[in-house]
């Protein structure tokens, strides 16, 4: 089955943070602070799928309670952060909604990502992931992590259900 027949099951989104919603850079401040960039239009279509009532979750590496807070922000509540056993972590978002493996698309960029992006019915990836995780992908975005990746595959699916630039979608941020 191809990617765009996949789409018409999802009703989760799952990403990993470093490399997906960031393009996998980080800006050392003096004080040890690491910062990292997120697009906008990543936000807004993850808040959007959140509004419409799809089930939104981080599983990162990362500690970074900044991207804890962003994701907060956007209505994205499950967060998972310092998550070394992301596959827990995927079973522990199954349990909790109900959820079967073909109803959960993944996007992930690095080796961490390779065990979990096994498991889920839609591994995906950006553009500029590693080799191995273009290997087990099912789609690869057109665009880098942090550059619109998880708007992709947000609107692809959405807009495969019906749920994109319908009145509620269109009104302001």
């Amino acid at each position: 089955m191809n990617y765009k027949k996949k789409l018409n099951h999802i009703k989760a989104f799952i990403f990993d943070c470093d490399g997906v919603l960031t393009d996998g850079s980080i800006t050392l401040m003096q004080n040890g602070e690491q910062v990292r960039k997120m697009s906008t239009r990543d936000g807004y279509a993850l808040q959007l799928a959140v509004k419409k009532g799809y089930i939104v979750a981080l599983i990162t590496g990362g500690s970074s309670e900044a991207v804890k807070n962003r994701m907060n922000k956007l209505g994205v509540y499950d967060v998972y952060l310092s998550c070394h056993d992301k596959v827990k972590a995927l079973n522990e978002l199954i349990h909790i909604y109900d959820l079967k493996t073909d109803e959960i698309l993944y996007m992930g960029d690095d080796l961490p990502d390779y065990k979990v992006m096994q498991l889920v019915g839609l591994p995906t990836c950006p553009e500029d992931a590693a080799q191995e995780i273009k290997n087990v992908s099912q789609y690869i975005s057109f665009k880098k992590g942090g550059k619109g990746c998880v708007r992709d595959v947000i609107e692809q699916t959405m807009k495969l259900h019906g749920k994109w630039m319908n009145d509620s979608s269109i009104t302001s941020k």
